[in-house]
């Protein structure tokens, strides 16, 4: 057998690679459009936690886009402490194979891609169950993909107010100053969360809570609004699906499976279930199902993170690597 070659991308390839705002839109759209056109396999995130002292598990990705021809499987670690040894909280590795042999096609440092994959994600929910004419986006949280997140929305808003907050006094600010210095615009660091999602046309929760605890209160959430919650543990109110006209996910199989969540809650309870779920982005996205349809509505949008995400924008990496020569060639067999 003549020998099987694949090309590994670090994370300073990636970095060199310098994906445009545009091109990681594009690109999580794609696998978004495969997903709603019935042309991917989506399996339900697993776990892995190694034990318990160690504050951290692992979530295990697996999907197939059938357009470009790839299945993949990322693997992630999340890890609530890694700060105090000057890591990111989530690491990843990315794996693509040939579908049709099981061959490896790539190997990729996915940290920064899963960042980038899901700040497109919810600005890609926000451009299809938003306002358009949203301007003020009040963000919690600032871990690695709350940067995406902003950056992304700020790309397709222009937002005119970007209020933020966090625990930490201290991850807050470096979070708002890196984001006056790349957005170009005044970023508000808030004390609470009221102040910082009172009244704002998109809330984004990106907390990073130990435990569920209802800290963004239904009360605070304008009419009109667009909601984004993504954390690991519920920090929303079970009041919250009440209030929405349209409650969207990126994947239902995997929005009502497993331990962890910000609607885990809602769906144990029965308040989310088919009957009250609108659809998926990726039904939107192709028109199966409609998005906003007027001002006055006040939409969710819970996204768990799609492995089709993941090998949608790992493929646009690997090809532009491939444009420009980068990456390691790994002998496999």
């Amino acid at each position: 057998m003549e020998p099987v070659w694949f090309t590994f991308l670090n994370g300073a390839d990636i970095a060199q690679l310098a994906l445009t705002d545009t091109e990681i839109l594009d690109a999580v759209e794609d696998g978004l459009r495969a997903q709603g056109l019935g042309e991917t396999v989506v399996e339900p995130r697993v776990h892995l936690t190694p034990d318990p002292a160690f504050r951290g598990h692992f979530n295990v990705l697996r999907g197939y886009v059938a357009p470009l021809a790839l299945a993949g499987v990322k693997i992630v670690g999340d890890y609530v402490d890694n700060y105090r040894q000057g890591l990111p909280s989530e690491m990843a590795l990315l794996n693509l194979f040939d579908p049709r042999t099981g061959m490896p096609r790539a190997l990729l440092d996915a940290t920064a891609l899963t960042e980038m994959r899901t700040g497109a994600l919810t600005a890609l929910g926000a451009r299809h169950l938003a306002r358009p004419d949203a301007k003020v986006l009040g963000h919690i949280g600032a871990r690695a993909t709350s940067y995406w997140n902003v950056r992304l929305l700020d790309r397709i808003f222009d937002l005119a107010e970007i209020r933020v907050h966090s625990r930490r006094p201290e991850s807050r600010e470096a979070f708002a100053e890196r984001l006056r210095r790349d957005l170009g615009k005044p970023v508000v660091v808030t004390e609470d969360w009221k102040s910082c999602v009172q009244g704002a046309d998109i809330v984004v929760e990106a907390s990073r809570l130990e435990r569920p605890e209802p800290l963004l209160r239904t009360e605070w959430i304008a009419p009109g609004a667009l909601v984004v919650p993504y954390g690991t543990h519920s920090a929303v109110e079970l009041s919250l699906t009440d209030i929405m006209d349209k409650i969207v996910v990126d994947d239902w199989g995997q929005a009502h499976a497993g331990p962890f969540g910000a609607l885990r809650a809602h769906v144990d309870s029965g308040a989310l279930d088919e009957t009250t779920l609108h659809g998926e982005l990726g039904e939107i996205v192709v028109g199966r199902k409609p998005g906003r349809q007027s001002p006055d509505e006040t939409n969710l949008f819970w996204h768990r993170g799609l492995s089709l995400s993941d090998i949608a924008l790992g493929a646009a990496l690997l090809s532009k690597a491939e444009e420009r020569g980068l990456g390691q060639k790994l002998r496999f067999s």
